[in-house]
């Protein structure tokens, strides 16, 4: 399989911490990283999961623990604070040490940087000078096997030996400890760091099989464990099957109950299979979870992801009154309102869209709120403006070489400016145009690389199935809806099309009117349409 590619942060660079000291600032002018400061203990924001290591001290241990949970949570330098603190309690703790390291290293968002390497490289190396007296023998094989992965000169450019030889140390301690659950899940992070990210993966792969089957067995006695479920998730979403989750998602979200990205990733697999409102209500969760961070009640992590996620999965469920005040959160997080305006025209509220005169500066974020503006002034009657914005949208699709996120920033404009393009050939009467850009949008929209979510809250087939039904064309409609539920399961603006469709053949489909009932249960809109 592929390489595993993620993001290196390089926030400066470090001399390489030899002997056993852990890396401090050696003076005053040395300001102290944020991953160094202390941190508050706060029982409340977590959850049951625990694992006991060699302390004689308890409030090494709690700090211990919330430094394992808030690392299963991505809460990487709340952990990184977290093992600080308790190695700083128990100067003779080598999981803590070890616990320390752990935090610092590579995690599926982000390789290590060249400011972490050398604390994690002097935290291993203390581990170990402890580890013979201060460990048990499980706790050696770990420390041991971890010293590969925090090499004293390590090139974050040129991560993957170090990744190949951390996963082959783990084997061996995996083959010792098949049983032990954190030893699997440990195992199984370092079966992914060498697995790509993002992208869809067959679940026949040998590799996959592996990881699948490592976590598997983890999760076969602990459902419930937030590691390993919220690796299980990442491992599964973009593959065929993301349903393999759906068992161990309905527990992850209170697994660490104020830790906002713990909360938010079951809905990685439920949007995945259509659970829309549930999906709704964990990004809810984890919003709340983000403001209360700010007030030292719990931990945050990716705050404008969770807004995404959250509107996202409330367009796709109808809550427009949900979806609409996610975009504007994510303006006000981001102070980018391009989700703002696109949740607006996802819900037909076209003169709120063109109160914001304010275009972005960046080139992307800018061509969105021209795609907005252009097909909001064509529904409020204002063709000539319409028109000049379309060509507008067009030309920087066709023209640029910018990115929207890892996608072709091209397409992901020029997916919307042919769903204008076709509007604008509908008001003119040109129908059989229209389709035919709606086609076009299909297309590049279909062209897109998996993403999580996806970069659009609507789906072209929307468009260009309500153009097929206008245009009498009742099958090809059926055809486009029925495509569109295999990429977003259950949403009602499909379902409605294809009740619509189906109905204008004299057919009837009850499981097709039951899952209308029940996918647009929560919605707040009135729909005559597939869209606005």
């Amino acid at each position: 399989m592929k390489q595993f590619f993620a993001l290196i942060i390089s926030c400066g660079l470090l001399a390489a911490c030899t002997g056993t000291p852990v890396a401090e600032p050696t003076s005053a002018a040395d300001a102290t990283p944020g991953f160094q400061k202390p941190i508050e203990y706060i029982p409340a924001a977590l959850g049951a999961f625990s694992w006991t290591i060699t302390t004689n001290q308890p409030k090494a241990q709690e700090y211990f623990t919330q430094g394992m949970q808030l690392r299963w949570a991505f809460n990487i330098d709340d952990s990184i604070r977290s093992m600080t603190e308790a190695r700083r309690i128990d100067p003779e703790c080598a999981m803590c040490y070890w616990g320390e390291a752990f935090a610092l290293g590579s995690f599926l968002n982000g390789g290590m940087s060249d400011e972490k390497a050398p604390y994690a490289h002097a935290a291993i190396v203390k581990a170990a000078e402890l580890s013979a007296d201060h460990a048990t023998e499980l706790e050696g094989d770990l420390i041991a096997a971890a010293q590969v992965r925090y090499p004293q000169h390590y090139d974050p450019k040129n991560r993957r030996p170090v990744d190949e030889a951390f996963a082959a140390e783990m084997a061996k301690v995996y083959e010792k400890y098949p049983h032990n659950h954190e030893v699997a899940t440990l195992y199984a992070v370092a079966l992914f760091m060498l697995e790509e990210r993002r992208g869809y993966r067959d679940v026949n792969d040998p590799d996959l099989i592996r990881l699948h089957g490592v976590l598997t067995r983890v999760l076969a006695e602990d459902i419930r464990h937030p590691g390993a479920c919220h690796l299980y998730i990442h491992a599964t979403e973009s593959s065929q099957q993301p349903e393999l989750a759906l068992p161990c998602a309905e527990f992850l979200g209170t697994a660490i109950p104020i830790a906002s990205h713990i909360q938010h990733m079951p809905s990685h697999t439920w949007n995945k299979v259509g659970y829309w409102g549930k999906s709704v209500r964990a990004n809810v969760a984890a919003q709340q979870s983000d403001q209360k961070a700010a007030k030292n009640w719990g931990f945050s992590y990716a705050p404008a992801h969770n807004l995404h996620m959250l509107l996202f999965a409330a367009s796709f469920d109808g809550q427009g009154a949900v979806a609409t005040q996610a975009g504007k959160d994510y303006r006000k997080v981001t102070d980018n309102s391009m989700y703002e305006l696109l949740t607006l025209i996802r819900f037909g509220r076209f003169d709120e869209v063109l109160e914001n005169t304010n275009r972005p500066k960046d080139a992307v974020a800018a061509a969105i709120w021209d795609f907005a503006q252009g097909y909001a002034s064509l529904k409020e009657g204002d063709i000539e403006t319409a028109v000049a914005l379309r060509d507008k949208v067009l030309e920087f699709s066709a023209t640029t070489d910018a990115k929207f996120r890892f996608h072709p920033a091209g397409n992901v404009v020029g997916a919307m400016a042919h769903i204008l393009e076709g509007e604008i050939l509908w008001a003119n009467d040109d129908l059989d145009g229209a389709i035919a850009a709606f086609q076009k949008s299909v297309e590049v929209e279909d062209s897109l690389d998996y993403d999580e979510p996806e970069p659009l809250p609507f789906a072209a087939r929307h468009w260009l199935g309500a153009a097929l039904l206008e245009s009498g064309q009742y099958g090809a409609a059926e055809t486009a809806y029925r495509d569109e539920l295999t990429d977003h399961p259950h949403n009602g603006w499909s379902l409605f099309g294809l009740k619509a469709a189906l109905a204008a053949q004299g057919k009837t489909d009850d499981a097709v009117n039951q899952d209308f009932d029940e996918s647009w249960a929560r919605a707040d809109s009135w729909i005559i349409a597939s869209k606005f």
